[in-house]
C-alpha cells in the first residue's frame, strides 16, 4: 500500500505526462485527463483490487472501463506508470501505428484496455454486461466504471442505467466526473443535467458524492464507502466532483482546454508548476 503522499507525488507524474504527450503531437484532451489524475491514481494503486495480470477475460480479478475515452493520456500514463506497458511507449501517443491512439482501441491489444472508447455513451452498457457476466461466473470482483458529466447526455445511458437496477447488478461502482465542462462550454450552458445524484437514485440506484475529487484521502475514502454498498441489490454511482485542468492554473475551470495542446510557452508554464518526481519518459 502506498502512502498519502507517494500517490500524490505518482499524480504529478501523470500530470506532465499528459502535458508532454499532448504536446509533442499538438492533439489530444489535457483538461478532462488532468481532472482525472487522481482518481485513476488511486484507482489503480490502492482501490482496484489484483488488476495488474492482464488478460482480456478478467477473471478473479477486478476491472475498469473508461467510457469517455478521449481523456486517454490519463489512462495510458497511468497504465504504464502501473507496469502494464513501458512507460518509454508513451512517446508514440497518437503517432501512426501506435498503440496508444487518441481514443483507446483493442486491435492493437494494449495491456490494460478492453474496449475502444471514442464513441460516447457506450461504456456503461459495455461494464453492465461484464458485471453480469462475472455474477455468471461466480467471480466476485468488481467492475469500475468511468463517464463523463456532458457523456450522460446521451440517451444510451440512461437505457443501461434502468437496467441495471432492474436487473439488481450490484457488483458494480460507476464514477461520473462531474466538472461541469464539456467541448463546447459549460454542461449547463449545453444542455442542464439538473440534479444528477436525484436521477441516479429515481433509477434505483446508490448514489455516494466525492465533493473534493482532486483529494487523494477524500478519492480513497468515497470509493472504500462505495465498496461497502456493492452486493445489496443495487448499483452503485459514485459522483466525482472535480476541476477540469487541475494542476495546471491557466487550463483550470474552462473547457477552452478539453480538447486543446498548450504551445511550447504553456507547456514549460505546466510543468513548471508540477516538478518532475519519479523520472520524465
Amino acid at each position: 500500500m502506498a502512502n498519502i503522499q507517494q500517490l500524490e507525488d505518482l499524480t504529478t507524474q501523470v500530470r506532465r505526462d499528459i502535458l508532454r504527450m499532448v504536446h509533442k503531437v499538438n492533439s489530444g484532451h489535457p483538461g478532462g485527463s488532468l481532472g482525472c489524475a487522481e482518481f485513476f491514481v488511486a484507482l489503480y494503486n490502492e482501490i482496484m483490487e489484483r488488476h495488474d495480470d492482464f488478460d482480456m477475460d478478467g477473471i478473479g480479478e477486478d476491472i475498469f472501463f473508461l467510457s469517455n475515452g478521449h481523456i486517454s493520456p490519463v489512462y495510458y500514463s497511468v497504465l504504464a506508470r502501473s507496469g502494464y506497458f513501458p512507460v518509454d511507449e508513451l512517446n508514440t501517443f497518437r503517432l501512426i501505428n501506435s498503440r496508444l491512439q487518441g481514443h483507446p482501441t483493442t486491435h492493437e491489444g494494449l495491456p490494460g484496455v478492453r474496449i475502444a472508447s471514442g464513441s460516447l455513451g457506450q461504456g456503461m452498457s459495455v461494464a453492465l454486461g461484464a458485471a453480469q457476466a462475472k455474477k455468471l461466473n461466480n467471480d466476485s470482483h468488481l467492475v469500475y466504471s468511468l463517464h463523463g458529466d456532458g457523456e450522460l447526455q446521451e440517451g444510451q445511458n440512461w437505457e443501461a442505467i434502468m437496467y441495471a437496477a432492474g436487473n439488481n447488478i450490484d457488483n458494480i461502482i460507476a464514477t461520473v466526473d462531474l466538472n461541469g465542462q464539456q467541448i463546447d462550454g459549460s454542461t449547463d450552458d449545453v444542455l442542464p443535467m439538473g440534479n444528477v445524484r436525484t436521477k441516479f437514485e429515481a433509477f434505483g440506484w446508490t448514489v455516494i458524492e466525492i465533493n473534493e475529487g482532486n483529494n487523494i484521502e477524500a478519492i480513497l475514502k468515497g470509493m472504500a464507502e462505495a465498496k461497502t454498498k456493492t452486493g445489496q441489490g443495487k448499483p452503485v454511482c459514485v459522483l466525482l466532483k472535480t476541476v477540469m485542468g487541475n494542476g495546471v492554473d491557466f487550463m483550470m475551470y474552462t473547457h477552452a482546454w478539453h480538447g486543446k495542446a498548450p504551445n511550447d510557452e504553456q507547456l514549460a508554464v505546466g510543468l513548471a508548476q508540477n516538478v518532475e518526481t519519479l523520472g520524465d519518459y
